[in-house]
């Protein structure tokens, strides 16, 4: 896909990666982005920069979502391209409180269900649309320290891979899978020692924007801002059971320099 005089839709538009989606998009020449975001104030803001349409709302609504969808149709006629992009970061084990476990749920699996229910019957009657759903280098490897954060993740990979054998190939699916990157999720106080790791090869919220419109011209179905992400995943599928030793020791070695803190 090539972005210009497309029509794009970004959830979690207002900050971080989905700012810098929203903002090279524009760049590319689109002819619509639709800025999503539960912050209406940095909804508009980043609309405001790139003469796009700002559209608040929750992903984890259905309701909000075809609202999203709705609003779009009338200003812009249809959607090319949908952006699940909204994320949230929660800690802990398999202790975490129940709502945490389901609104994380909600935020990284549901919102992609209740994205593409909205988009795909008209993508599908003109046999062309594009879904981009991002997700995380920890729905391919793991995230010490959050079992909500890894386990969504990795079904919003598994959904990802579903659309992508169902439509394809006249809808594309692509499924954005970075590693560390240097947004407000990465450099929150309380994120702990479990991101500071991350921290020395994150790469920039604009980064990922490049390796994206990069990974849409070719169509790719993973598109990984840290190549090296590949290798591990091989290295996890050749010989899994030396991963799990490796992902163990990385474990100690962040709880050592952290007085036993995992958390995310």
């Amino acid at each position: 896909m090539q972005l210009k005089d497309k029509v794009a839709v970004v959830t979690g538009g207002g900050n971080g990666i989905g700012r810098a989606l929203c903002r090279r998009f524009a760049a590319e020449g689109a002819r619509g982005v639709v800025v999503a975001d539960c912050d209406a104030a940095k909804a508009r803001d980043v609309a405001g920069e790139i003469d796009g349409l700002a559209v608040a709302g929750d992903v984890a609504s259905e309701i909000d979502i075809r609202r999203l969808v709705d609003e779009t149709l009338r200003k812009y006629g249809q959607v090319d391209l949908f952006c699940s992009n909204a994320g949230i970061a929660l800690g802990g084990g398999v202790e975490a409180p129940d709502s945490d476990w389901q609104r994380i749920w909600d935020v990284h699996v549901m919102a992609h269900v209740y994205a593409a229910r909205a988009v795909l019957p008209a993508m599908l009657k003109r046999g062309d649309g594009y879904l981009l759903n991002t997700a995380s280098a920890a729905g391919l490897l793991s995230q010490v320290g959050s079992a909500p954060y890894s386990v969504t993740k990795h079904g919003a990979v598994a959904l990802a891979e579903w659309l992508a054998i169902t439509y394809g190939p006249e809808i594309k699916v692509s499924c954005l899978c970075p590693q560390g990157v240097m947004t407000d999720m990465l450099l929150r106080p309380e994120g702990g020692a479990a991101t500071e790791f991350l921290k020395a090869e994150a790469v920039t919220a604009e980064q990922v924007a490049d390796a994206v419109v990069e990974g849409l011209a070719e169509e790719k179905f993973l598109i990984l801002p840290h190549p090296i992400v590949a290798d591990y995943m091989q290295r996890k599928a050749t010989d899994p059971d030396r991963w799990i030793r490796g992902m163990r020791r990385l474990q100690e070695q962040i709880r050592a320099a952290s007085g036993g803190d995992t958390r995310m």
